[in-house]
Formats: C-alpha cells, sequence, structure tokens
C-alpha cells in the first residue's frame, strides 16, 4: 500500500516496535519525577474504575502503547516522550484537579476522556493554550472557534449519529416500510449520551423524515424491561445506542428475551469486541458505526498494532478497537510536535496546534479514513464505515460514509 508523504516522514510510520522496553515507566500513574533531558511531557486522564471502564481501559492502553512503541523506535527526532496518566473514575471535578496539576508540571498536550469533563475544561484549555483531544467526540469540541485547542480525530457523535439515521431511513424504504422510520434513541445519562441528539441530530432526523424518541438508561441499570415496553408499544423498529458496551450488551440482552423486532445499532462506543464478549449471541446482527477499525482488520494501520501486541505477548483478540482509538489519538498529536521540530519551531502548544492545523489527508494506513485539520474546524474526520455483527466478527456493511 503506497503511504502519503505525511506518513512516510513521520516518527510514527509503519515500523515494528520489535519488543523493546519502553524507555520511560508507564506502570505508575502520574507525578513529576526526574525528567530526562529533552524529554516531552504528555498528560492524560483516563476512566479505569468509573462507569466507562469497560471501554477506558483499552483506550488508556492504546495510548500507552503508543508512546511504549514511539520510544522504542527512537521517539520524536530523537526526543523521548513521556506520559504522565491518572484515574479519574468518570468524575468531573477530578478531571480539572488533574488538568491543573500536570499542567503545572510542564505538560504540552493533554489526552483527555469524557464529555463532561471536556467541556467543563474546553475554555481553560484555549486560556492555558493547550492542546487537547479526548476520547469524546461531542461536535461542539471539534469547533475551532468554540474550542480553538480542542481536536477530534474520529467522527463526531453527531456525525456518526446522522450517518446512522440516514442509513435507517434508506433501510427503511429499501425494506417496504410505509411512512417515516420510528427509531428508539437509548442514550447514557449523561452529556456523552445526549450529545449527538441535542448537537444536531433532533434536527436532522426531523428534516430526512424519522421519528427519534429518547430513552435513558440509568446508570448500573441491570434490566431495561420498562424501556422496551414503551419502545414495543411506540411501534420503533430500529434502536440506537449511545452507550458503552456494557449496559448495551445488558439492553439487547433484554430485547432479546422480550422478543422485541427491531434492528439495532451501535455507535462507537459499543460497536467492538466487547460488545460479543457481554452479550454473546443477543449481539449477532447488530450494526456498528466504527470510526477506526477494529484489530481483525487486515490493514497497515491495525496490523502494525497487532503486531506490537505481539512482540508483548499480549492477544489483540483480548482488545477492542477503543485500543485502536487511543493509539491512533496519541499517533495524530506525536505527528503535531514532529512537525514543530522539523521546522526548527519551539515546542509550544500554540505551535503545535497550528502544526496540527496543517493535516491535510493525513494517511491512517486504513484503520481510519484520512484526517484533516484547518484553522477553522478541528473535526479531523466526517466519515465511516457501518459493521455488521455476524458470527463473532464485525463485517463490513458500508464503503465509508459521509456525515450529511
Amino acid at each position: 500500500m503506497k503511504r502519503s508523504r505525511d506518513m512516510r516522514s513521520s516518527r510514527f510510520a509503519f515500523t515494528a516496535a520489535g519488543g523493546l522496553i519502553l524507555s520511560v515507566a508507564l506502570a505508575a500513574c502520574g507525578g513529576s519525577g526526574e525528567r530526562a533531558e529533552n524529554e516531552i511531557l504528555i498528560a492524560a486522564i483516563f476512566d479505569l474504575t468509573g462507569p466507562t471502564a469497560d471501554v477506558g481501559l483499552d483506550y488508556a492502553e492504546g495510548v500507552q502503547g503508543h508512546v511504549e512503541w514511539l520510544n522504542a523506535a527512537g521517539g520524536v527526532a530523537g526526543r523521548p516522550v513521556r506520559l504522565i496518566y491518572q484515574d479519574y473514575g468518570y468524575q468531573v471535578d477530578r478531571a480539572e484537579q488533574l488538568y491543573t496539576q500536570f499542567v503545572q508540571e510542564g505538560a504540552l498536550i493533554f489526552m483527555g476522556w469524557g464529555t463532561g469533563d471536556t467541556e467543563a475544561l474546553r475554555l481553560r484549555i484555549a486560556e492555558d493554550r493547550i492542546p487537547f483531544s479526548s476520547a469524546s467526540l461531542s461536535h461542539v469540541l471539534g469547533d475551532a472557534h468554540e474550542s480553538p485547542y480542542n481536536f477530534l480525530v474520529a467522527t463526531s457523535y453527531s456525525d456518526q449519529f446522522r450517518i446512522v439515521l440516514r442509513w435507517i431511513a434508506e433501510d427503511h424504504r429499501a425494506n417496504g416500510g410505509a411512512g417515516n422510520a420510528r427509531v428508539a434513541f437509548m442514550h447514557n445519562a449523561s452529556p456523552f449520551g445526549l450529545s449527538p441528539w441535542v448537537q444536531g441530530g433532533e434536527d436532522y432526523a426531523r428534516e430526512i423524515g424519522v421519528n427519534v424518541t429518547p430513552y435513558e438508561m440509568p446508570r448500573g441499570a441491570t434490566d431495561y424491561t420498562a424501556e422496551f415496553t414503551r419502545i414495543g408499544q411506540s411501534g420503533a423498529t430500529y434502536v440506537v445506542f449511545q452507550n458503552t458496551s456494557a449496559p448495551a450488551a445488558v439492553a439487547l440482552r433484554n430485547a432479546r428475551g422480550l422478543g422485541i423486532d427491531a434492528t439495532f445499532v451501535c455507535l462507537n462506543w459499543c460497536a467492538n469486541a466487547l460488545l460479543w464478549r457481554l452479550a454473546d449471541d443477543a449481539a449477532e446482527g447488530v450494526v456498528g458505526a466504527i470510526p477506526w477499525a477494529p484489530l481483525t482488520a487486515d490493514v497497515p494501520g491495525v496490523r502494525d498494532i497487532r503486531d506490537y501486541l505481539e512482540s508483548r505477548g499480549d492477544d489483540h483478540g483480548d482488545k477492542t478497537n477503543a485500543y485502536t482509538q487511543g493509539w491512533w489519538t496519541m499517533a495524530v498529536f506525536v505527528e503535531g510536535i514532529r512537525r514543530v521540530l522539523d521546522a526548527g519551531q519551539e515546542l509550544t502548544g500554540e505551535n503545535i496546534k497550528q502544526a496540527l492545523e496543517t493535516i491535510d489527508g493525513l494517511d491512517t494506513g486504513g484503520a481510519g479514513p484520512p484526517l484533516t485539520f484547518t484553522p477553522s474546524d478541528h473535526r479531523g474526520s466526517k466519515g465511516l464505515r457501518l459493521f455488521r455483527a455476524e458470527d463473532g466478527r464485525w463485517t463490513p456493511l458500508t464503503e465509508v460514509l459521509t456525515a450529511p
């Protein structure tokens, strides 16, 4: 596969890490400690114990894994990257505390996690000029005017939802459905859960003639019979989940047990291998909106991750595509650092931001669509492929679909 100049010239080009040992310790979470000369400090918060830890663990390991792989290959222009991080348990106040601590320690870049905490930090990030990306794909975080130092490296929740709604409208008509398609939108009880609905989804559904009813999924719920009773009465023939794998799996088992006749769709945080492990046969036939390829995909941008995991004796089959997303989120910011250093500029947050805004069609080796940022648009990707869960694998259902 021919790769772009961006990929060939970067330090995260496709070369094996060969199982070398990380030059900086990642096992100990956070802390200042003794700094190596020319070290590049990047900070992160992860949800390792909170309500989204089911997918948070793989994302965190993907970020950490990329740093280990990068340093084993010589770092960025010969400079090692040091990652400091803490588990924040999905608590907004804890995220704000850790952000302050890590910025004071000299972090040039910050990797966040949730929608609520990322949106809460948005203005401080801009004031501090700290380039920031998180696992949250809230649409507003890619608006360069509203969030000038935030970057989305995957398709926003709103764009995912619009792609899915358009597919539903077409699928409904193709299968002889009369009138408007009826959709139940089952969402996490948080800003993350509501993001695709309130940031454009409701208006777009009305525009294309799809009837959508939101249903909140309370945290910690072990049964959604009441919700599915109402969904069954509503006549909905499609159910879209904006949640992580564990609650979506519970809901799928409930729905199958109740005989709910509907097409189930997961946005990115439940469209992964973990859904299979938790829901078993109830996951069969689920449609997944997947911005970053599963680790079973045979493409260079994923194959390289598998090689790294195998060099450590890890089975890639135990990881979800959250690992791919974490790996590539870090990789994109490393590309921004590399561009600053290649230009002979001082490594500052403002210079890294401006370097990221020059990325145009960055080749991800097939792990996702090419990424582009501009000074006015920090939503790197506008498209994704839909997959269908079949026999324990995510099988491509469509080519890349672009958000309307």
